[in-house]
């Protein structure tokens, strides 16, 4: 938070110029709104929308999207617009190093078009047609030097953009990369916790089979499997089950 505030702090004289587009006090108050809704308790998907909505108020942009890069697949996605455009939101995903959005998370740069029409790099020039798209600021979203995904900002009409708005979209990706990376963290300790639970009441069902039909380990886990596989359940439903069973039956 405090990186992208101090970054609109060392430009400021970019404010100061002709074109600057939009005034400072504006950009703090938008990175300010940004900043409550990612300290609330707001879902990702909220907060990525909100982002893209304040951003497209900001820049006055005919349409601002969020993608994220999976890496599995290599392709970003787009995740949030403020747009209700059916044909924008059914876009196809960009493959890494195709398109605009592609070779700016392909080579962490930002690119900035006239006419996204016109530009044989786009790849979606029908959209931009039915939906009125033309200038485009296209910006990565980086975090700790790694490329996550991409933050685009589109005009209807030919727009050159400023160095003020630029530096406008670089604060607000800086902020989005923050936010994105900590949910993961979170989701990625929820995981790592769950499946460390999960271990222990498996092998604690584990033990309380062994002990009670003689079971070696092996043969109990396959006991466990095979009790998940007819009751189609998790293992660790299982799992509980038996401890519940033998806490309940130590209890009479």
């Amino acid at each position: 938070m405090s990186t992208s505030f101090s970054q609109a702090s060392e430009e400021k004289d970019i404010w100061e110029s002709p074109d600057a587009a939009v005034a400072p006090e504006r950009l703090l108050e938008a990175l300010s709104r940004i900043s409550e809704a990612i300290t609330s308790d707001l879902y990702l998907d909220d907060v990525l929308k909100f982002i893209v909505t304040v951003t497209a108020e900001l820049l006055h942009s005919k349409i601002c999207s969020l993608m994220l890069l999976d890496e599995q697949k290599g392709e970003l996605v787009v995740k949030a617009t403020q747009s209700i455009s059916e044909d924008y939101l059914k876009k196809p995903n960009i493959p890494l190093g195709s398109g605009i959005a592609g070779r700016v998370a392909q080579n962490c740069q930002e690119i900035a078009v006239i006419d996204v029409r016109a530009d044989d790099r786009y790849m979606c020039t029908d959209i931009a047609r039915r939906e009125h798209l033309c200038s485009l600021l296209s910006v990565p979203l980086v975090f700790k030097g790694k490329v996550i995904g991409v933050l685009n900002c589109y005009t209807s009409q030919p727009h050159v953009f400023t160095a003020g708005e630029k530096t406008v979209i670089r604060s607000i990706a800086g902020q989005a990369a923050v936010v994105i990376e900590n949910f993961r963290l979170v989701v990625e300790s929820q995981v790592i916790r769950e499946e460390l639970e999960t271990r222990k009441m498996v092998e604690e069902a584990k033990r309380l089979l062994m002990a009670r039909e003689g079971l070696s380990e092996k043969e109990a886990y396959r006991r466990l499997r095979q009790y998940s596989m007819n009751q189609r359940r998790s293992i660790r439903i299982i799992a509980e089950g038996i401890v519940l069973d033998q806490k309940n039956a130590n209890g009479r």
